[in-house]
């Protein structure tokens, strides 16, 4: 008898296997996501929008309503979306291009206004869907198609630090966090946190999501790990950055 994965109920099953590519750490962001939906029982009320990139591919990826935008739009349409009905739980899905690149004014004015969404956004220090092409958030050295030679800060200045950037321009009722594909149990608890901050009416939620992509980094198996696990973090801090009330995963009540 075979056995069935255990999918989240927000997922639609009909359009498993997804849609990206082998080792994609996508499929795990959106995983925890669901899971996180399906514990807070907000599937009816949730509303997912998906950037151009490959974030794209997830846009049959649930059972909830959801809207594909222009690259880099996908902050302003769910903040025009929850502007217009207040009780949806806008979350709004993107990569490092479309948070920290093109859409990058969108996400500062986004953060800046305090509107009461979730952001999420998957780093993989490269542009994944047009072949690997340095990003802001590309890593000092790193080898892309545009930067052979590894990336040099003295010219293309350094990787974006989105999480803290956020941090530093919300103001309080913020939740900002960076979670890892590396750890889904804390990567679900992060993006559940986002949730429920807006659900309660804090405040914008951003989560960063530490992510592989080995088609474009050219590694085998043991290789992405590395970089997940031990390379991204080295610059990439994994940890919650501003929580309302100031109390933060793994602090001790004063």
């Amino acid at each position: 008898m075979s056995v069935q994965p255990a999918m989240p109920k927000s997922w639609r099953v009909d359009t498993k296997p997804h849609k990206f590519c082998p080792g994609c750490g996508h499929g795990l962001v959106l995983k925890a996501l669901g899971q996180a939906i399906d514990e807070l029982g907000i599937q009816d009320r949730a509303v997912f929008g998906c950037d151009i990139g490959c974030s794209l591919l997830a846009w049959d990826f649930f059972n909830v309503d959801t809207i594909q935008t222009h690259h880099g739009r996908t902050t302003p349409v769910i903040t025009g979306l929850k502007r217009a009905n207040p009780n949806l739980i806008g979350i709004a899905y993107m990569g490092d291009g479309g948070g920290y690149a093109i859409g990058s004014q969108h996400l500062v004015n986004a953060a800046a206004r305090n509107e009461k969404i979730t952001v999420i956004l998957v780093n993989n220090t490269q542009y994944g869907m047009t072949g690997g092409q340095m990003a802001p958030t590309t890593l000092p050295g790193q080898k892309t198609e545009t930067s052979p030679y590894g990336r040099d800060p003295e010219k293309t200045g350094y990787p974006t630090q989105g999480p803290e950037m956020v941090a530093a321009i919300t103001r309080e009722g913020a939740y900002v966090a960076r979670g890892t594909v590396a750890n889904l149990r804390q990567l679900k608890n992060y993006l559940k946190k986002a949730l429920e901050n807006q659900m309660a009416g804090n405040g914008f939620s951003f989560v960063e999501v530490l992510s592989a992509c080995p088609t474009n980094w050219r590694t085998n198996a043991e290789e992405t790990w590395k970089m997940v696990e031990e390379e991204m973090p080295k610059y990439f801090k994994v940890g919650e950055i501003k929580v309302p009330g100031g109390q933060k995963e793994g602090e001790a009540n004063g």
